[in-house]
């Protein structure tokens, strides 16, 4: 981020006037700061969750979201969906099936509580440890592959070089090539509108990996796993119950990944090593 010389504001980020105190000299200048703002989900009238979020891509978002959280199962299943901002932030008013919605209303029947963010409706233990798809074996990848996606991702955080900070979750090809990348404030909403831009791209092709500029969680796991990721692949370190899901369901799950070092936590044989 370069304050004396920001770039110009886009989506996502408003400019606010700051003090910068650097080297003993001050200054008076203009700062590109992320947007944040309540975003509500409402499904066929109905209330459900509200995410504090970026307010950019939010088609992706609701898609992605409605995806991940196993409210819909297809991209077909959600008909439409439309923004309404407000003094307060902005509802996403989406009409879904109407089976789904009988499926949602049974779950939100059984809420007793909710908890923070990426476990929206969850009221009991067996919902927390989702059942996931198991997933297709595949090939194996070179580490360099994943390497070259992690050093990539920098150059395309729009938001986040200019405001940094913000998240982001990219798909990357077979070369390690980003094909497609969304950023958020948060970890999960930016993994949410990544899964949600896919599969508006139904055409995109499969043979590819999620690398996430975050720590990987068990909810991470669990949104990259239906959007049918075999490797997942974070810059931080992930937890326990990452690790286990993502042995559960045939995920390979690497952490801290910078720059040419990496940490595979499950699932190993996708990977080669150089000299393998």
């Amino acid at each position: 981020m370069n304050l004396a010389d920001p770039p110009a504001a886009g989506p996502g980020m408003v400019p606010v006037p700051v003090l910068r105190w650097r080297d003993g000299t001050r200054a008076e200048l203009n700062d590109l700061v992320a947007e944040e703002v309540a975003v509500a989900f409402e499904y066929n009238g109905v209330a459900h969750a509200v995410m504090l979020a970026t307010p950019a891509d939010l088609g992706d978002f609701a898609l992605g979201f409605s995806l991940a959280e196993g409210i819909v199962e297809h991209a077909d299943e959600l008909f439409d969906c439309e923004a309404e901002s407000g003094p307060l932030g902005i509802t996403l008013h989406l009409e879904i099936a109407a089976r789904r919605m009988v499926e949602l209303q049974q779950r939100r029947r059984n809420l007793v509580g909710r908890t923070g963010c990426g476990l929206c409706g969850a009221a009991e233990l067996a919902q927390v440890h989702r059942e996931l798809p198991q997933l297709a074996a595949g090939g194996r990848w070179p580490v360099r592959v994943l390497s070259a996606a992690v050093g990539a991702l920098r150059a395309q955080q729009r938001l986040g070089r200019a405001t940094g900070a913000t998240h982001a979750a990219a798909w990357c090809d077979a070369s390690g090539a980003i094909a497609l990348l969304r950023e958020d404030v948060g970890r999960h909403n930016a993994l949410d509108k990544l899964v949600g831009a896919r599969a508006l791209r139904a055409a995109q092709s499969a043979d590819g990996f999620i690398v996430v500029t975050s720590r990987a969680s068990v909810e991470m796991v669990q949104k990259a796993a239906i959007a049918g990721a075999t490797v997942l692949a974070a810059v931080s370190a992930p937890t326990r119950l990452a690790i286990d899901a993502a042995r559960g369901c045939g995920m390979t799950l690497v952490g801290l990944a910078r720059g040419d070092d990496l940490v595979v936590y499950a699932n190993a044989q996708r990977l080669q090593l150089d000299g393998d």
